[in-house]
């Protein structure tokens, strides 16, 4: 059985949330909650609190044992960039760009390919 959970325009750049993603794709979610608890990433806090509303999701579903999900899939993509402007010398002035992302969590209880 799979359960899922998704984070839409969260202040953080995708990019930098990859490399977090990154590491506990594919892992069982005790392995992963554990990584996530002790790495520095701002990013990191955020997808720790996903995988928990998507455990949660999966128990409101009825899975039997949470200790066999695993991170199916988990993915950042880009959302909206909000844009502001800073005043520079001379009455000039510079863009700013704020990125957010979504966050989507899928978790399974079978590794099937």
């Amino acid at each position: 059985m799979e359960s899922s959970a998704k984070l839409t325009f969260a202040r953080l750049s995708p990019r930098k949330t990859r490399t977090v993603a990154d590491l506990v794709r594919g892992k069982g979610i005790a392995e992963a909650l554990s990584t996530l608890t002790f790495l520095p990433n701002p990013s990191a806090q955020i997808i720790l609190k996903l995988l928990k509303s998507a455990v949660a999701n999966a128990e409101q579903k009825g899975v039997n044992d949470i200790d066999k999900l695993f991170v199916k899939t988990i993915y950042v993509d880009g959302g909206a960039v909000l844009k502001r402007f800073v005043p520079r010398a001379m009455g000039r002035a510079s863009k700013i760009r704020k990125p957010t992302s979504h966050i989507s969590v899928v978790l399974s209880d079978t590794k099937t390919r």
